[in-house]
């Protein structure tokens, strides 16, 4: 099983004079002690204050300029938005913004990539925000653009929402064929059809074993219907791990990641309370990381 490592927060203590500095440390440590991956949520306000992250008030940086900076942190760990929300930028600009850091990295981007949410923090910047169907249909049509633009197919592209006159991406990404397109979210009859049809990854938000079970069924059938090989697709999923004193031991950790593995994850990316403390990511390293391994032989 690999391991990945998402930042939901940055409410470090050094404040935004040092949180340069935090990320870098954080990144490094995480590289060190055996993460494959290191993701950031495509947010621009901080989830809302029921979420436990403090709300809008609390610092959000951008996802894809958090990437490139981590990029230039970091040299193994693949990097994505977990995952970016369709609606934030034209889909043109978004695949370049993607390829350019695929490059920039060194070909080690995951593009993450999904309907959206948070409604108020689209209106709160001035982001046109529709209807839940509309969110879908665009975000099936910037799979699609997706798909064409790193083919390298300059065709111009006439869609419902977008044209592309001339579709040229210069570089293309190193990954090949392309990034891998992680397409998130819990949703049976709309986003597992898009994973079943454009996906090369899939994300599950914080569920349970039997639920996870219960969706790849879903992505399974949808994936017949479309004549595809299910396990083309690598199944993810988000959990949280809290070694802060009295919660979570690394055997408790490890027992969660068996139990997921054994439901069908094979990459499991946890987010971690007071993660600026990176004592919790060497402990994962030494008391998780390898048995994972063992488990992934």
């Amino acid at each position: 099983m690999r391991l990945g490592l998402q930042l939901p927060s940055f409410s470090y203590p050094g404040g935004t004079a040092s949180l340069h500095l935090d990320l870098v440390e954080i990144a490094q440590a995480a590289e060190s002690a055996g993460f494959d991956s290191l993701w950031v949520m495509d947010h621009l306000f901080q989830l809302p204050a029921d979420s436990g992250w403090g709300g809008p008030d609390e610092p959000m940086l951008e996802a894809y300029a958090t990437l490139g900076f981590l990029a230039g942190a970091t040299s193994r760990v693949s990097l994505g938005a977990l995952v970016g929300c369709a609606l934030f930028r034209e889909p043109g600009l978004l695949i370049k913004t993607a390829s350019t850091v695929d490059v920039l990295s060194g070909g080690r981007l995951t593009f993450g990539i999904g309907a959206g949410w948070y409604e108020r923090e689209a209106r709160g910047l001035g982001i046109e925000w529709p209807d839940r169907r509309e969110r879908f249909a665009r975000l099936e049509e910037t799979l699609q653009i997706a798909h064409q633009l790193w083919r390298d197919d300059r065709s111009q592209f006439a869609g419902r929402f977008t044209t592309l006159a001339e579709p040229i991406i210069r570089p293309q990404p190193l990954s090949r064929p392309h990034p891998s397109i992680m397409v998130g979210g819990n949703g049976e009859r709309r986003t597992l059809r898009l994973v079943a049809r454009y996906g090369d990854a899939c994300n599950f938000l914080v569920l349970e074993p039997d639920e996870i079970r219960a969706k790849l069924a879903v992505l399974r059938a949808h994936c017949e219907n479309l004549g595809r090989d299910v396990r083309e697709i690598e199944v993810t999923a988000l959990d949280e791990v809290d070694l802060r004193r009295g919660r979570m031991t690394p055997a408790d950790v490890l027992a969660r990641a068996r139990a997921q593995a054994a439901a069908g994850v094979e990459h499991l990316i946890v987010n971690m309370p007071e993660v600026w403390d990176v004592r919790h990511l060497h402990l994962i390293g030494r008391e998780v990381v390898p048995a994972l391994q063992e488990l992934a032989a």
